[in-house]
């Protein structure tokens, strides 16, 4: 009787006598949801008493569902789906497991090239290149930068007189110019009259620089606060952002501050972060020494060897200036990228941490840029958000155009890209200027383009291939060609 009264001869009964496959399932539903609820409470019951009968009560619920709902009499497909890489669907998809491929890929191929490069052609790492043998003598460039800074005193100083009304408007502006002037002129005559280093020379240039657009954004802002200081003593005070900073006093230790946080645009206070994370700091110097000898033995082992097998892209012929160019394209891309990531994330971040400078969008996602314009204003935030504050929106309440405005910032961008190649190289052939310039004209062009297709991937790929394929090589090219003409060792 108990036997008879068994759940297996329950069923078995139910599909003798069952003459439907609805009347079927709906048995076997109905027979599952009763085995479940007793179930449910048998565990109930005996769970109390110890948990390894709970979990063979679990282990037998879970067998009762696959033996009485994954039945062949069960339905295999419910609903409409596309494929993950249908045009659908491929952007609903995560494609994580791709890009570890594609990572694991990159890693082998590149590792692969790197012993047959090694087996084919040697260990070619050589300093001369970055340290000649006067590295040591280039004492005149390390006490130039020791002494730019000089020039911040002297612009704090001006601005003092200038908050105790001891000079005139007309005369502050007048000292800012010599003073930000004399900051970049000064280290550029060091440079040229000394036969020094190329990364000496280069790294002077870049602090000259800096130093310039901080004190220009110094100056500027200091100008700003007064007159709203004065509008607002006239009680005649323009509509002026929530935002904006009104007190105006020349403080020195604002200043310092300024000076040395990694940012390009000065105001008396920044937000900080609450506390420095020295483990952190410690992991990221790390890997910027990682990635930084990376990017040297990439120079040193792959785009040196390039370069000095190849002629001057502009006289000699035009296919083989065109291989040369693709073929450096690959490890001038990976040492640009890994300059990117040591200077703009690394760096800066560790230098913002140890300073406790909160505000850290020093990029954006260049790298999915529809158009060559989108590119500049996201891939160095500093120079951006300076060249916006300082360059472009003063020209328009100027009533300058915004296409003349456009013009102008890069045109002051393309004369610094050029100061910091040309002179370290002690040549000035404009080519860093040229290639600057020309982003004007791939503005338009891929802003046309991106409104024409109404497609984010085709200006993404117009700017990687002009950008990163075939205008940087080419300008590497020339300036090597340039500087080794210069120094006697080619034609």
């Amino acid at each position: 009787m108990a036997e008879s009264e068994s759940p297996e001869n329950r069923i078995a009964a139910m599909e003798s006598t069952s003459s439907s496959t609805s009347d079927l399932n709906f048995s076997i539903r109905r027979r599952s949801t009763v085995m479940d609820s007793a179930s449910t409470e048998m565990m109930g019951s005996e769970g109390l008493k110890s948990s390894g009968k709970a979990c063979d009560k679990v282990k037998i619920e879970k067998q009762s569902d696959m033996k009485f709902n994954y039945r062949p009499s069960m339905p295999a497909h419910s609903g409409v789906r596309e494929s993950p890489l249908s045009s659908d669907a491929i952007f609903k998809q995560s494609h994580a497991g791709l890009f570890n491929l594609c990572i694991v890929v990159l890693v082998a191929v590149n590792s692969r090239l790197i012993i047959e490069n090694l087996i084919k052609y040697g260990w070619l790492i050589n300093s001369g290149f970055w340290f000649s043998s006067k590295s040591l003598r280039d004492w005149p460039l390390f006490m130039c930068c020791l002494s730019l800074p000089a020039f911040p005193l002297a612009a704090y100083l001006v601005e003092k007189l200038a908050y105790r009304n001891c000079i005139s408007e007309l005369v502050v502006v007048f000292l800012h110019i010599i003073i930000t002037t004399a900051s970049l002129l000064y280290p550029v005559l060091v440079i040229l009259r000394c036969d020094s280093a190329l990364l000496s020379g280069g790294t002077l240039m870049l602090f000259a620089c800096i130093v310039w657009l901080k004190l220009v954004s110094f100056a500027h802002t200091s100008s700003d606060m007064r007159a709203i200081a004065k509008s607002i003593d006239k009680e005649n005070t323009p509509s002026i952002s929530s935002k904006a900073d009104n007190s105006y006093d020349a403080n020195f230790k604002s200043l310092v501050y300024f000076m040395v946080a990694p940012t390009l645009c000065y105001q008396s206070s920044y937000p900080r972060s609450a506390s420095v994370r020295k483990g952190w700091v410690v992991r990221q110097f790390v890997k910027l020494i990682i990635f930084t000898g990376f990017m040297g033995f990439i120079i040193e082992q792959y785009i040196n060897p390039i370069v000095q097998n190849s002629q001057h892209p502009l006289k000699g012929n035009l296919l083989y200036a065109i291989e040369r160019v693709l073929k450096l394209s690959v490890p001038n891309l990976y040492v640009w990228l890994c300059m990117f990531y040591c200077f703009f994330h690394l760096w800066l971040n560790i230098l913002a941490e140890l300073l406790r400078f909160g505000d850290r969008e020093f990029y954006k996602d260049w790298w999915n840029a529809r158009t060559v314009e989108e590119y500049w204003r996201m891939w160095n935030m500093p120079v951006h958000k300076w060249m916006v504050r300082h360059i472009y929106f003063p020209c328009l309440r100027n009533k300058i155009p915004k296409w003349a405005a456009l013009l102008i910032a890069f045109f002051v961008s393309a004369v610094f890209h050029e100061l910091c190649i040309a002179v370290p190289c002690h040549m000035f052939k404009l080519w860093a200027f040229i290639g600057i310039m020309f982003q004007v004209p791939l503005v338009v062009i891929t802003k046309f383009l991106q409104n024409k297709f109404k497609s984010s991937m085709v200006g993404n790929m117009i700017f990687w291939l002009f950008f990163s394929i075939l205008g940087q090589p080419m300008c590497v090219l020339l300036y090597y060609h340039d500087l080794m003409n210069r120094k006697g060792k080619t034609e």
